[in-house]
């Protein structure tokens, strides 16, 4: 056996040892290699059925709360024919803003010839509002009573009734 026999057989033996060598240092990286660095790689796919639940929004609530008649006291004496500026202080006591959706609406006794649908003076939540209603004193004497609410944008009627009651004579 010459010398490069005894090389190669000697480099075969050697080989196989650096190669084991290297495959268990290179078993240990892997299984001390912090766990970010792992991609899992999902075998199935969930797709879901119904989107996410919101939170829902809070509705805000209508309110209002006469405070006083600004004009014209009730039971006023007035003159037939003559034009009446009434005008109530009102205090929007929900959690809404009235815009101009918001109404004003006769709901009972004689609309005094004012319009039965005004519109309602915008207002923000927790503030007063002068509400005002321009009507004409009836010819005829007597005792006469116009009632009137606030209306959301929906038509639905919220708050305390305000009036007017005059004497015609």
């Amino acid at each position: 056996m010459g010398t490069e026999t005894q090389n190669s057989q000697l480099s075969v033996p050697i080989c196989l040892s650096i190669c084991l060598f290297l495959t268990a240092c290179a078993a240990s990286v892997q299984s001390t290699a912090p766990p970010s660095t792992l991609v899992l790689i999902p075998t199935e796919t969930q797709i879901p059925t119904q989107p996410p639940a919101s939170t829902p929004t809070p509705m805000c609530m209508d309110d209002l709360t006469f405070v006083e008649d600004v004009t014209i006291p009730d039971f006023s004496i007035v003159a037939p024919g003559s034009s009446l500026d009434k005008q109530w202080r009102v205090q929007n006591t929900g959690s809404c803003n009235w815009d101009s959706r918001y109404r004003l609406r006769l709901v009972g006794g004689n609309p005094l010839g004012a319009s039965t649908e005004q519109a309602l003076f915008p207002a923000r939540a927790g503030l007063q509002a002068i509400l005002q209603v321009l009507f004409i004193a009836p010819m005829e004497p007597g005792e006469y009573l116009s009632e009137w609410q606030v209306f959301d944008a929906k038509g639905i009627p919220f708050g305390e009734m305000f009036f007017i009651k005059v004497i015609v004579q």
